[in-house]
């Protein structure tokens, strides 16, 4: 239970507070510092997936952890991005909904024995949520490539929505094919 890969889970939500702070509060430089700690908060998220399978020290807490984690630093982040007037509510609230609504969907396919994997479409949605809210850390910084931080946040939007329908299309499958027993 006491490993590397779950140190680095609870180290990425012991990043978010500060990456919060950093980004909500007024100093030089801070859009640098606010990126620098989301992007070892998002490395801390590849590394302790990528060191649990290679050093065969995947847990139950890591199983549970490792996602909520990832959740939190992207909803805080996201929350962020709209509080500095960068990030459209109505996107980020698309986005982090789809996250809640994936979650509970795992969450009861878990309690009935049944795991549904991560697909390579929510590897792509994560690759680009930190893709954009990266840019968008830095929207003030970015010159003449502005147009780019929209862009990203767009390509994330498009493919959180994608994703989370290619979960729910799974789950129902799961259902149809009676692997799984219908919600009740």
């Amino acid at each position: 239970m006491y490993n590397l890969p779950n140190a680095l889970s609870l180290l990425r939500i012991v990043l978010v507070p500060i990456l919060v702070v950093v980004l909500l509060t007024e100093f030089q430089d801070k859009e640098w510092y606010g990126l620098g700690l989301f992007l070892l908060a998002a490395l801390t998220d590849f590394l302790d997936g990528f060191i649990a399978r290679r050093q065969q020290q995947i847990t139950r807490l890591g199983k549970l952890l490792d996602p909520a984690a990832d959740k939190i630093l992207t909803a805080a982040a996201f929350i962020s991005l709209v509080e500095l007037g960068v990030a459209p509510s109505w996107m980020v609230t698309v986005i982090v909904a789809r996250e809640f609504a994936v979650s509970a969907l795992r969450s009861f396919a878990a309690t009935e024995g049944v795991v549904i994997a991560a697909g390579f479409s929510g590897k792509v949605k994560t690759t680009l949520q930190i893709i954009a809210i990266s840019l968008l850390i830095i929207y003030n910084q970015l010159g003449e490539f502005v147009h780019l931080a929209p862009i990203s946040l767009w390509l994330a939007l498009i493919s959180s929505i994608y994703s989370g329908i290619e979960y729910f299309v799974r789950f129902f499958h799961l259902i149809r094919t009676g692997k799984m027993k219908p919600l009740s």
